[in-house]
């Protein structure tokens, strides 16, 4: 394991547990909140969260899409 491992993991776990952006950045010793985003990027448990508590129902129906997108599988042989 790394120091920088270490770091990025604490820096998730701090940020999962709701504490400031800017906290995590004076922890780690950052003067830039630039280079702290570098440690605490958002992982995909964070996201799922996120996009659980977005509710489209109200959305009008000219701000959807009307028609389904390809497969990724078509869109890689459309390249």
């Amino acid at each position: 394991m790394s120091p920088h491992t270490l770091r990025h993991t604490t820096a998730v776990h701090l940020l999962r547990a709701g504490v400031d952006i800017n906290t995590i950045r004076a922890w780690l010793g950052h003067v830039s909140l630039d280079t702290t985003h570098v440690y605490a990027e958002v992982d995909l448990d964070m996201k799922a969260k996120a996009l659980a508590s977005v509710d489209i129902a109200d959305l009008p129906t000219s701000v959807r899409r009307r028609t389904p997108m390809p497969s990724l599988m078509e869109f890689l042989r459309g390249l």
